[in-house]
C-alpha cells in the first residue's frame, strides 16, 4: 500500500538465507569467464563450499583480510533448495529449488594459489558471501539460463554477463552434487 514506507537508509538489509547447513559452490561455471581467466572449459563441475560464517547481507562492508593482498569478487546466481534430497535425478532436479538471489563469490586470490591451491581458505573468510537482497521464488523466473548478471565495485560495473554462459546447466549440477550430499532446504 505504501503506507508504511521505511526510508532504506534506516534499515539493514540482510541475507535472505542466514544459517544454512552448507553454502555449495561451482567454480569456472561461466564461458566468458574461463576466456577471461585463460583456463580450460572444466569437463566437470568443480565444486567448493563457503562457511555459514561467510554470508551477510547484500549492503554489508566486505572486510578485507590482514592476510590478503588480492581480494576479488564474482557475481553469481544462487539457487535456494526448498526440498530435501539425495541422488537427485536431474528431470526433477528443479522441483528441489525454492527460487534464487545474487551472491556475490568474494575471494583472496592469493590465498587461491598457497596451501595446496585448494580454494577453500581462499573462498571462506568471514564477510566473503554477500547475498540478496532477496530471494526470488522459481515460479517468477521464467528461464533461470537466461538472466542477467552484473556486478558493480564503487559505482562501476565490473562485471556483465548472462546465465546463459553456465556451462553446467542448474538441473545437472543439482544432480551431481546430491550424488555426494544431500540437499536440504535453505
Amino acid at each position: 500500500s505504501g503506507g508504511h514506507r521505511v526510508p532504506r537508509s534506516a534499515v539493514q538489509l540482510l541475507a535472505p538465507v542466514g544459517d544454512p547447513e552448507k553454502v555449495i559452490c561451482v567454480g569456472l561455471n561461466y564461458r566468458d569467464h574461463c576466456v577471461e581467466q585463460d583456463v580450460k572449459v572444466p569437463k566437470e563441475p568443480i565444486i567448493f563450499s563457503k562457511f555459514p560464517s561467510a554470508i551477510i547481507g547484500p549492503f554489508d562492508d566486505i572486510v578485507h583480510p590482514e592476510d590478503s593482498t588480492e581480494v576479488d569478487w564474482e557475481v553469481e546466481l544462487a539457487a535456494v533448495m526448498g526440498k530435501k534430497g539425495r541422488h537427485i535425478q536431474e528431470a526433477s532436479a528443479m522441483e528441489h529449488v525454492v527460487g534464487f538471489m545474487v551472491a556475490n563469490d568474494v575471494s583472496a586470490r592469493d590465498w587461491q594459489k598457497r596451501n595446496g591451491r585448494q580454494w577453500l581458505l581462499s573462498k571462506t573468510f568471514d564477510t566473503f558471501c554477500p547475498l540478496g537482497p532477496a530471494l526470488v521464488t522459481k515460479e517468477a523466473v521464467t528461464d533461470v539460463h537466461n538472466l542477467r548478471i552484473s556486478c558493480s565495485v564503487n559505482g562501476r560495473v565490473m562485471q556483465d554477463s548472462s546465465t546463459e554462459q553456465l556451462i553446467f546447466r542448474l538441473p545437472s549440477l543439482i544432480a551431481w552434487v546430491s550424488r555426494f550430499v544431500t540437499l536440504v532446504p535453505g
